[in-house]
């Protein structure tokens, strides 16, 4: 990375504000700065609702517009667990539905503080169970669910909850840079969280301050739907693929987990994308050559 952009990254990192004081102005510039998406013609978009001891889940459908079966992506939107919503991830669903040729349901899952863990699981995991026990409602079939950063999380959390409950269970999961572990401090048995922690942007200070917001209670913090590194067994897990990036702070507990997979008997693949930053995927045009290498490497996961 050239010095500049060092510089610059540094620069932006060390100016980031406190987001247990701005999160509200956050979650309102995120969604501002991602309203004006036009939506691709080729494209269906619709809204939908399901419902959890009621409370309405919003969920968003893009979907090709031809009535043949497509496979589904069932995708919980990142934002440390308190930022981020279906319509600041608009662009990235609707450029997932083309670069894949599924359809892709998005969850707006509840935001943190204001509704800690599990909450946003336990959404994320009504949706889920919808789908997988219930398709006529969405017409879903070959389900296979995604999560960045803190979708990431969910995505794992849910794949130890389902197999747990056995209600249903995913075959496939895709993990891009998730959150997997419960310490981002100097004492982090992680490498990545001191070498990228504080010069690329996502800290490990804001990182901490994320899970303080979302885990509320000190026991939630040691639970493994919480943190899915502190798991104990990682068997009878979904075909995986992860995917991290060279300078972000989670890069090295998302590999971890992955051969947490592999050693219990899994199917998983590891890729680490050099030159990026945690958040390229949802933050870089469709045309930059990390997200096609992102969909070249999630397509050749997705037709094995």
């Amino acid at each position: 990375m050239h010095k500049a952009t060092l510089a610059a990254l540094k620069l932006l990192s060390h100016s980031s504000p406190d987001i247990k004081k701005t999160y509200k102005i956050h979650r309102q510039l995120v969604t501002l700065t991602h309203k004006a998406i036009i939506k691709p013609p080729y494209y269906k978009i619709w809204n939908h609702k399901i419902t959890r001891e009621e409370y309405d889940i919003p969920v968003r459908v893009f979907s090709p517009p031809n009535d043949l079966p497509h496979p589904t992506l069932l995708f919980f939107h990142g934002g440390g667990w308190v930022t981020g919503n279906i319509e600041s991830y608009d662009s990235v669903c609707s450029t997932m539905a083309r670069m894949t040729d599924r359809i892709v349901v998005s969850v707006d899952y509840r935001l943190a503080p204001e509704y800690p863990f599990p909450t946003a699981l336990e959404d994320c995991y009504c949706v889920a169970k919808e789908l997988f026990l219930n398709q006529s409602s969405l017409d879903a079939e070959d389900v296979t669910i995604i999560g960045d950063s803190a979708g990431g999380n969910l995505a794992a959390a849910l794949s130890l909850m389902a197999r747990d409950r056995r209600e249903f269970f995913p075959k496939q999961q895709i993990l891009i840079y998730p959150a997997t572990f419960n310490n981002h401090t100097e004492t982090s048995p992680f490498p990545s969280v001191r070498e990228n922690g504080t010069d690329y942007i996502l800290t490990a200070k804001t990182i901490s301050d994320y899970m303080e917001m979302y885990g509320s209670q000190s026991k939630d913090w040691r639970n493994p739907y919480f943190a899915p590194l502190l798991e104990k067994d990682f068997s009878k897990q979904p075909r995986t693929l992860i995917i991290t990036a060279e300078y972000c702070p989670l890069r090295d507990e998302g590999e971890a987990y992955g051969r947490k997979l592999q050693e219990a008997g899994n199917d998983v693949t590891i890729e680490r994308m050099p030159n990026a930053l945690h958040g390229y995927f949802s933050s870089l045009p469709k045309k930059h050559h990390l997200i096609q290498d992102t969909y070249q490497i999630i397509n050749r996961f997705l037709q094995r």
